[in-house]
C-alpha cells in the first residue's frame, strides 16, 4: 500500500500482522525530486492549481517513524534500492536467500 499518512500505514500493518510479517519500506524522495521525475506531469499540474490533494504539494506527507527499510532515492540507484529490499526480506526469512535452495 502507498500512503502518505502514518495512521493508514499503522492500520495496514495491523491487518497484515494478523496473518504474517509486515515490512514498511520508506521510499524517501523529496517532493522536488519527485517533481523532476514525474513523467505524467502531475506535480506541475498541482503547482499550477489544476489538481489538488497532491502529496508534497498541497497535501502533507508524514514520514515513517520506524520503517524497516529506508531507501534514499537521491543517493541510491534503483537497482541498489531493490537489493536493499531483497536483502532485508532474506534476512527476516520472508524469502529464501539468493543461491539457497529450499
Amino acid at each position: 500500500a502507498i500512503s502518505p499518512y502514518r495512521e493508514a500505514r499503522a492500520q495496514a500493518r495491523a491487518l497484515v500482522e494478523e496473518h504474517g510479517t509486515f515490512v514498511e519500506v520508506w521510499v524517501n524522495a523529496p517532493a522536488e525530486k519527485c517533481a523532476e521525475r514525474d513523467v505524467k506531469g502531475l506535480y506541475a499540474k498541482a503547482a499550477a492549481g489544476e489538481i489538488t490533494g497532491m502529496t508534497g504539494v498541497d497535501d502533507p506527507y508524514e514520514p515513517p517513524e520506524a520503517a524497516e527499510v529506508v531507501l534514499d532515492t537521491v543517493l541510491l540507484e534503483p537497482h541498489e534500492s531493490c537489493e536493499l529490499v531483497v536483502a532485508h526480506l532474506e534476512r527476516i526469512g520472508a524469502i529464501p536467500a539468493a543461491g539457497v535452495e529450499s
